[in-house]
């Protein structure tokens, strides 16, 4: 192996329907990472020829979902460098990185990255995500197109997306300090990959977001890398009415546990009562405002009651936030 700083490395490529562009991805793959694993999720159209064809070059190992046997010219005598696996069925983003996450584990590659198959991702930065990490300053890197950049090139239902998770990410996961928690390209070490449970992640658009709170979870620093956004022919498959749904349901069920874990079953901390304490009164203040407001006969005073009802859960839900950011700010670092 080649290695960086001493490290082995891998880059994990998803890919759904990028033909045209995934190629591009695997010849410009910096010459200090040590493994490709190009993952196909399945593409209906020529991403897996594509794959093939470049790298029919090198010695390669072509694999299938669920097997180690080759299911397909396997060039012998050597170290294989570019490994493209295929999907039996189209699962998700995050299932076709958790794939190549897990071959990066069994192979014992000791940073991973991820690189995404449509071109979006300067192979130049990839050793600015990989240096906090040989240097044991994070477990984990991620890219970040917001912090001291020009964001004229993001759209602004891109951005609007982007501010809106951020946000809601920054409050499940804890990381108060980061930014562009969507951002794909990321680094992560071997102890980090070790530690959590992959299979449970999620395989949808969002992996990124639901990783970030158990790595969290696990007590886990990360980076924050800024570099520009980069945007070409690229199409976009995330379809916004379900996603983000569903993605703010998952990170407030991550949410929760992170709360336990952290602050009531290793170590408690009256945080996770003022969080419990802010919801349900929330929760009641605004069932008796509108109870208020619907009679006919309520008073003045119903409604200020249920105000300061209100005004309770923001105090405390603001205290436990508070506390939140104290206890997590030396746990993200900006490069």
């Amino acid at each position: 192996m080649i290695m960086y700083e001493g490290r082995s490395i891998a880059v994990v490529v998803p890919a759904y329907n990028e033909a045209g562009l995934v190629g591009g991805v695997i010849e410009t793959m910096p010459p200090y990472v040590d493994r490709v694993y190009v993952v196909d999720d399945r593409s209906t159209d020529g991403t897996w020829e594509e794959v093939i064809s470049h790298t029919d070059r090198r010695e390669r190992t072509v694999v299938t979902e669920d097997t180690d046997e080759p299911a397909g010219t396997v060039a012998d005598g050597g170290t294989t460098r570019v490994v493209p696996i295929r999907h039996e069925r189209n699962r998700g983003v995050g299932a076709a990185i958790k794939t190549g996450y897990e071959r990066a584990r069994s192979d014992r590659m000791d940073v991973t990255a991820v690189m995404a198959g449509d071109g979006q991702m300067d192979p130049d930065h990839l050793d600015r995500l990989l240096d906090p990490i040989v240097a044991d300053r994070a477990a984990y890197a991620k890219g970040d197109r917001l912090r001291g950049h020009d964001r004229s090139s993001m759209s602004g239902w891109r951005l609007f997306g982007n501010g809106l998770l951020s946000v809601l990410t920054k409050v499940s996961s804890g990381y108060w300090r980061m930014m562009d928690p969507q951002n794909g390209y990321t680094a992560i070490s071997l102890e980090a990959l070790e530690r959590i449970d992959l299979e449970r992640l999620y395989d949808e658009y969002g992996f990124a977001n639901d990783l970030l709170v158990v790595l969290n979870t696990h007590g886990f620093t990360v980076a924050d890398v800024p570099m520009p956004a980069v945007y070409g022919e690229e199409t976009s498959h995330i379809e916004y009415r379900s996603f983000v749904p569903g993605l703010s349901w998952l990170l407030c069920k991550r949410f929760c546990r992170r709360l336990y874990v952290r602050y009531v079953f290793e170590d408690f901390h009256p945080l996770a009562f003022m969080y419990g304490l802010g919801v349900l009164a929330g929760a009641v203040g605004l069932v008796g405002l509108g109870a208020a407001l619907g009679r006919r006969d309520g008073t003045g005073s119903d409604v200020l009651s249920a105000l300061s009802v209100l005004t309770t859960s923001a105090i405390s839900i603001l205290l436990a936030m508070t506390f939140d950011r104290q206890e997590n700010d030396d746990r993200v670092i900006v490069e």
